[in-house]
């Protein structure tokens, strides 16, 4: 990025689960762990996922997330279809505009 140029621009999703850790995850839903992993890898494919994964630094708190997309729309779309929201299994999630320097 140079002064002329503005920042990449691209849109971070913040979610928040009900499982204690991912290993919980894992362990109690199987099946939507791989539905959310094969549902990401897609979107990655296609270019409107940059890249997503589980926060484990914070073992007391609850498992925490986030993904990478290139438009607000992908963002929304990538939590409201998530198969963790659609179970009810997020307690909380935010989306946030962030600007890459380095894009």
């Amino acid at each position: 990025m140079t002064e002329s140029q503005p920042p990449k621009v691209y849109y971070v999703v913040f979610c928040t689960t009900s499982y204690a850790s991912f290993d919980e995850a894992r362990t109690q839903d199987p099946a939507a762990i791989a539905a959310h992993i094969a549902r990401s890898q897609e979107l990655h494919a296609q270019g409107v996922l940059v890249m997503s994964g589980a926060f484990l630094d914070q073992p007391q708190e609850p498992l925490s997330t986030m993904g990478v997309l290139t438009s607000r729309a992908a963002a929304e779309d990538y939590i409201r279809n998530d198969p963790f929201v659609l179970k009810g299994k997020v307690s909380s999630w935010s989306i946030r505009e962030w600007a890459n320097m380095f894009a």
